[in-house]
């Protein structure tokens, strides 16, 4: 059923009371007199006024009922719950008495667990004692084994370095013995090709010279030529300046006499002859330009005239030193098929010496790699076996369980002998790394030599191993 129930609509109470008031008031008129159709409306109402009524009384009895199922269905369901109730309570205070029995069984377990571990402890204690006094003697006989593998790997190093110091001193004495007869070679070759060509030089030389001086000797008869004829030209031309003067001035002397008798006829034209001049001066400005580029033209064309014979000679003069260096060029191109046959047979002894050279260090370097691998994955393992002691060590002690003032005793002895180790370490490791520069040392000496000879690194045919060391002397390895 819902809850709260649901109220029933409240349609025509308004109307109820109205129609209560209406009805009074009709009551009050009656004596006024009433129609039969306001008595069929008010019927009408009243009949709907007792249906809804009716309705209403209907819906209240659903809604009691309603009200009591409800009721009743809550006081049982009240009932249920402190029943339920009552048996939680039961439940609770079994689970705390069952709680308490078991509280008592833990502790007595708890007491047998700690006299079982104090009995533990006890025996571990002396387990732990015997294992460390094993360990201890373990750990002696094994770095008296690691003192004498440390002599041996001083004894092979330094036979390893007795060798490699030999073969590296023969390999120095026969490199620069070749070097040497190299160079005693290039030196001859040099002087015989200096003296020939010095002697070329000066034939060369002497025949410019010449050359030159030929040509000196034509230039300067081509300038005298050119000098007298530019004289004859100048006197010629000086004769008819001074003929021609002359005349003018004979011909001014006989003009002056006509010229004064035409004076006055000259007067009156003198007007009309000044307009004359002004157009003739405008004409002469317009022809100026023209006669000028004309001037310019056969000037230049004269001076080609002149160098066209001058061109001529050099040219003949060009075509006989041309017969000459053909000739020069023939011989030399012989003499450079010579040098060239000579330069090969060099070249192929220096392979020859490159090639020995090559083989001999290639040797040297395998060994000395190869003992070097040996040297360290000897050190590798025996850094790997002490790792592996330190652990189980620390397990043993950390499982002993041993008195504060023993287990400093044990660490400090522990400690003395690891430095000591890694005394020994380090040594080889300075040991390793004055090979290794002692061995760079060489390749870059043997690399700076063949730099001084102009000798290419790179024609050897293979690439050195050098590893990161610094450039001071093999005997100045930092530690």
């Amino acid at each position: 059923s819902a809850w709260p129930p649901r109220m029933p609509p409240k349609k025509g109470g308004k109307g109820k009371k109205g129609g209560k008031g209406k009805g009074k008031g009709k009551k009050d008129g009656e004596g006024e007199g009433v129609t039969l159709e306001s008595l069929n409306d008010k019927i009408k109402e009243l009949s709907a006024e007792l249906d809804h009524e009716r309705v209403e009384r209907n819906y209240f009895q659903l809604e009691r009922d309603k009200i009591n199922t409800f009721w009743e269905i809550s006081k049982k369901e009240l009932e249920d719950k402190k029943a339920e109730l009552r048996n939680k309570d039961r439940e609770a205070e079994e689970l705390e008495e069952r709680h308490q029995v078991e509280i008592k069984v833990y502790k007595q377990k708890v007491k047998h667990l700690l006299y079982e571990h104090q009995n533990n402890v006890a025996t571990l204690k002396s387990e732990g004692e015997m294992a460390l006094k094993l360990q201890q003697d373990d750990h002696s006989q094994r770095e008296a084994d690691l003192k004498k593998d440390k002599r041996n790997l001083k004894l092979e190093l330094k036979e390893l370095e007795l060798a490699h110091e030999d073969v590296i001193r023969e390999l120095k004495q026969e490199h620069d013995k070749n070097i040497t007869k190299l160079r005693q070679e290039y030196e001859r070759s040099v002087k015989e090709l200096q003296l020939k060509y010095d002697k070329k030089m000066k034939l060369l030389r002497d025949e410019l010279e010449l050359r030159r001086k030929v040509e000196i000797l034509e230039i300067q008869e081509r300038k005298n030529a050119h000098i007298n004829e530019l004289m004859r030209k100048h006197e010629k031309a000086f004769g008819e300046i001074k003929n021609y003067y002359n005349d003018i001035t004979h011909n001014n002397l006989d003009l002056i006499r006509s010229l004064k008798e035409e004076v006055a006829d000259m007067n009156k034209k003198l007007a009309a002859n000044e307009k004359l001049m002004f157009e003739i001066a405008q004409e002469n400005k317009k022809l100026s330009e023209p006669l000028t580029r004309a001037l310019k033209e056969v000037e230049k064309l004269r001076h080609e005239l002149a160098n066209y014979q001058k061109d001529k000679m050099s040219l003949q003069n060009a075509k006989s030193r041309l017969h000459v260096l053909e000739t020069q060029l023939r011989d030399l191109t012989w003499e450079h098929e010579v040098l060239e046959q000579r330069f090969s047979a060099v070249e192929k002894e220096r392979d020859d010496l490159y090639e020995h050279f090559e083989n001999t260090i290639y040797e040297v370097q395998q060994k000395s790699g190869f003992k070097n691998i040996l040297l360290e994955k000897k050190l590798e393992a025996q850094a790997e076996s002490i790792e592996k002691k330190d652990a189980q060590l620390s397990e043993v002690l950390a499982a002993s369980n041993l008195d504060p003032t023993m287990l400093g005793a044990v660490g400090k002895k522990l400690d003395d002998v690891l430095d000591s180790k890694n005394a020994a370490l380090k040594n080889l490791q300075y040991e390793l790394d004055r090979v290794t520069k002692a061995h760079n040392d060489v390749i870059r000496v043997y690399e700076s030599k063949l730099t001084e000879f102009g000798i290419p690194v790179e024609e050897l045919g293979f690439r050195p191993l050098v590893t990161n060391t610094g450039t001071g002397p093999a005997g100045l390895v930092a530690s």
